[in-house]
């Protein structure tokens, strides 16, 4: 039932991430319009990152964003790919402003493919490496969300930990509300926690 919270935590940042208003020229996109039917012949190979040039590994890490994109479905060959396209950028280019947002992309792949370890890693690169970067409450929500989750790293205590910084750091955001929902949900069942929304209505 707390998985809701990581559900909704992704949809705001695919959103979020999305419409950052970087730079980007539309013909370095591939769209739903421009694949064949049925994604059929989708092309997933992108330039070896051979190369620490920040121009190829962005434009690496946007033609892998864009395929994500239209996935309906997780595949984990594709998630493989968009995680490397993603980190070689973010942290060959640590520098550029999309960086942080890259590592947030990369922790929501890795959560969708069961990886809460490499979620972790870049979860805590972005809070800790960019702590003026705009949506660090949000990435401390994810964070937070793993160690909250049993079929991830599943430690209450941490999470609570890293809910409360969220509060005291961030308390009239969105995410501090949420952080506050999800403290009371703690050591509790499903069941349980199917009874406290049964109430609010």
């Amino acid at each position: 039932m707390r998985s809701l919270f990581i559900i909704a935590s992704s949809l705001f940042l695919a959103y979020a991430c999305n419409s950052s208003g970087t730079d980007t020229k539309q013909n370095d996109l591939i769209t739903k319009d421009s694949l064949p039917a049925g994604q059929a012949g989708i092309k997933t190979e992108i330039d070896t990152p051979a190369t620490k040039d920040c121009a190829v590994l962005y434009k690496n890490a946007l033609t892998m964003d864009s395929i994500i994109l239209v996935q309906n479905d997780v595949n984990p060959e594709i998630a493989t790919k968009a995680i490397r396209a993603f980190t070689d950028y973010a942290f060959y280019c640590e520098s550029d402003s999309m960086s942080p947002i890259y590592l947030i992309k990369t922790a929501q792949i890795a959560m969708a493919v069961n990886n809460a370890n490499q979620a972790k890693v870049v979860l805590e690169r972005c809070i800790s490496n960019y702590p003026k970067f705009k949506n660090k409450p949000a990435a401390m929500f994810m964070l937070a969300q793993l160690y909250d989750e049993q079929h991830m790293l599943n430690n209450e205590e941490e999470a609570k930990k890293l809910y409360q910084a969220l509060i005291y750091e961030y308390p009239k955001s969105d995410w501090a509300t949420n952080a506050k929902a999800a403290i009371k949900l703690l050591g509790k069942t499903d069941e349980q926690i199917v009874k406290e929304f049964s109430k609010g209505k």
